[in-house]
Formats: structure tokens, C-alpha cells, sequence
């Protein structure tokens, strides 16, 4: 299982060969197992697993009233992600803690290593980079991740690295180390000028800051909030990138408000989507148009109205919960709240601060992306979400009095 987690964090940075392979030695995990027949008994009480079994069943019921059966098929193809990952996490025999903080450092130190090769990348040349971010494109990661996902990994990242510090079996130089490769994503999200990335790290230090003050850690928590304000305003006054950021942003939105040509503004194409996907969700509020149809039913609204765009431009809604509305309606928001937010329920949860930064991190991201349509973006999440929720509801049920016969 060690293996396969190496393979999935290597994976996800740099070779979709090596998240492929990744659930191949999951199950060579499961079963070397030498208690798996009563480790499977027991799986069926974990709701992290059962929630995510609730996904894909509700994904196999829409197909009695779905249309795009090309879409559907392969949209259940990729669904095996939500059932493969979580249960290899159930049934395969538990990491130790040495192993987990091998594989977290992994990530951290991994994704540190990308960052800062994707911003020795833009120094040599800042003035086509900069040129680029002024129409709302980004810098491309070295290695080719797609730039949200990149964002998110990046300040995901930034935490685990600073919660890992603090374990005590952590040593003096892997302290400084991981010290370092937080800095460095820092920095590489502030001179890169990634918005998502961005907005996810201010955000997770904010929830910080209000945790800090409500367990009146006064000091701490104001000077962290000072810290927060000050931050994106020395950005913006140091560093150019940031400035491009910030007019493209306005000037992007701007175009929209003011009902200008906005077919070479992304995010003002976004604002677009936004508006198109509420038409849709008032009209199939509660089962939605069925998750293999929600980009059709985009096409569709978008020929009753499309903001100027040309087709090419039409895009898909960048918002999980409303793309999660649109495909599954009410239905479909419940059953993708259950899985993101149900796990802290538990107080073991709420008191595990990597679990909660990962609801919180991706609670955040998926406000301004549709994270789950992509596949970097599903397998970030179905592979933090086994690593982290399922493995802790897996120790809990193996923590309590065995059930009855």
C-alpha cells in the first residue's frame, strides 16, 4: 500500500502511467492481507466508503433518464476511481506512521521540487510570462499539471508541510527541510501569481487565524490576520506578475458586468456559465438533467443565450456545487456534501487538522472549479480523500468492539 501511494503522489505530479498503476498495487495490497475476510466484513460499516458508493450508484440510476449514453458509459468508467481508491484504503492491511509521513513528506517535498523548477522556469524569461498572465493565462508547472490542480497541490501542501513539522518523530533537519519547501511554495504562488492557489492558502490561513482567537490565542491570532491583510499587499506592490493579476482580473470582469465581448476573457466566460447553469438548475432543481448530460444541457441553454461567445467559448460551469446541480440536482448536492463535509461529524475528525484542511482546501477550490470533471482534479481528491477520511474511518471501526456474528 506504501508502494501505491508513492506511486499515486508521483503520479499526480508528473505520470498519468503511474496513477494507473498506482490501484494495480493497491490491490496486490488488499490481498496480501492476512485478515481480509474479516477486514471486509467490517468495511460496510465505514460511511466514508459507503458514501462513496453512494456516488456511483446514484451515477447508475441516472441512467434511466440520461441521453448521452457515450458520456455516461465513460463517466461510470471513471466513477471505478471512487470505488477502487476507498476500498484499497479499507481492506488493504494499514500504513504505519513512519509510512504516512513518508508519503506525506513525499507530496510536500515532491511538489516543493516542481515549484521550484516551474519558477526557475519563469525568471528565465519573465516578460512572455508576464505577457501571458495580462490575458488571464497562467504559468505552465514544469511538469505539465494543469494549473488549479497545481494551486490546490501547491497550498495543500504548504500545510501538510507545516503540520508534519511538528511531529515528534520528525528531526531536527527534516524540520528545517520542510520549513524550506513551505517557503518555497509560498513563494511560488505569490511570484506565479495563481489565483486558485492563492485563494486556497489565504483561505486555510484564515480559518487558522479565527481558530487561533476563538481559543483566545488573542496575540496569535491578530498578528496572523495583520499578516493576511498585509500579504497580498506586498504582493502586489513587489511583484509585477501579481499587478498584471489583479488588472487582468478587474478588466475581466468588467467585460462581463458592462456586457462587452468577453470571448477572450476567461473569467468573465466563467461569470457567463455561472449564469448559464442557474437557468438550468431552476428547471430540474430536484434529480438535475443527470450527470453524463450537464455539459449537453450547457450546449443546449447556451443557443438560447450566449453572451456573444462564440461555440468554442461556451464552457462548463467551473463550480462543483453548482455543476453538482445541475447533474444530480438537490439529489446530487446531497450526496457530494455527504461525502465532502459528513467525516466531520466525528470529533476524531474535527481533531485531525490534515482531514480538516483537506475538507477545508477543497471546499474552497471547488467554489471556483469544477474539480471533479477533470481527471487530475478526481484523482487529487479520491486519493487525499482515501489517504486521509477513509484510512481514519477505517482505524476507528478497527478501534472499536468487534461486532456480533
Amino acid at each position: 500500500m506504501w508502494l501505491a501511494c508513492g506511486a499515486g503522489v508521483a503520479g499526480l505530479l508528473a505520470s498519468r502511467a503511474l496513477i494507473a498503476l498506482s490501484p494495480v498495487v493497491g490491490v496486490l495490497a488488499v490481498l496480501a492481507n492476512p485478515q481480509l475476510r474479516q477486514t471486509a466484513a467490517r468495511c460496510w460499516h465505514n460511511g466514508a466508503l459507503l458514501r462513496a458508493v453512494a456516488l456511483v450508484a446514484f451515477l447508475l440510476l441516472s441512467g434511466l433518464y440520461t441521453s448521452e449514453w457515450a458520456v455516461w458509459r465513460h463517466e461510470l468508467f471513471r466513477s471505478l476511481t471512487w470505488l477502487g481508491v476507498p476500498l484499497a484504503f479499507t481492506l488493504a492491511v494499514p500504513l504505519s506512521g513512519r509510512q504516512r509521513r513518508a508519503v506525506g513528506a513525499l507530496f510536500v517535498l515532491s511538489t516543493a521540487a516542481v515549484a521550484l523548477a516551474t519558477l526557475v522556469k519563469y525568471l528565465l524569461d519573465p516578460v512572455s510570462a508576464d505577457a501571458a498572465i495580462n490575458v488571464g493565462h497562467n504559468v505552465q508547472a514544469i511538469t505539465g499539471v494543469f494549473h488549479i490542480a497545481f494551486g490546490t497541490m501547491l497550498a495543500q501542501a504548504f500545510f501538510w508541510g507545516l503540520l508534519l513539522r511538528r511531529e515528534q518523530q520528525v528531526g531536527p533537519l527534516g524540520r528545517a527541510v520542510l520549513l524550506a519547501a513551505a517557503a518555497v511554495i509560498v513563494l511560488t504562488l505569490h511570484v506565479l501569481a495563481y489565483r486558485t492557489g492563492l485563494l486556497v492558502l489565504y483561505a486555510g490561513l484564515l480559518a487558522y487565524a479565527i481558530r487561533l482567537l476563538l481559543r483566545k490565542h488573542v496575540a496569535f491570532g491578530v498578528g496572523l490576520l495583520v499578516l493576511l491583510a498585509l500579504g497580498p499587499w506586498v504582493a502586489f506592490q513587489t511583484l509585477h506578475s501579481v499587478q498584471r493579476r489583479v488588472e487582468s482580473t478587474s478588466w475581466d470582469i468588467k467585460q462581463y458586468v458592462q456586457g462587452n465581448d468577453i470571448n477572450d476573457y476567461s473569467l468573465a466566460r466563467r461569470l457567463a456559465a455561472v449564469e448559464t447553469a442557474a437557468s438550468i438548475i431552476r428547471r430540474n432543481w430536484l434529480v438535475g438533467v443527470g450527470p453524463a448530460d450537464a455539459y449537453a444541457a450547457m450546449l443546449d441553454e447556451y443557443r438560447w443565450k450566449n453572451f456573444g461567445l462564440r461555440p468554442a467559448n461556451w464552457v462548463n460551469v467551473h463550480n462543483q456545487y453548482l455543476s453538482a446541480l445541475v447533474g444530480g440536482g438537490l439529489v446530487g448536492l446531497a450526496i457530494w456534501l455527504s461525502i465532502l463535509f459528513w467525516p466531520l461529524r466525528h470529533r476524531s475528525a474535527r481533531r485531525n487538522p490534515y482531514i480538516v484542511l483537506f475538507i477545508l482546501t477543497q471546499a474552497t477550490v471547488m467554489m471556483v472549479a469544477d474539480m471533479l470533471s477533470l481527471q487530475i482534479g478526481l484523482n487529487l481528491f479520491v486519493f487525499g480523500y482515501g489517504f486521509l477520511v477513509v484510512a481514519a474511518e477505517t482505524n476507528r471501526l478497527r478501534a472499536a468492539p468487534k461486532l456480533p456474528d
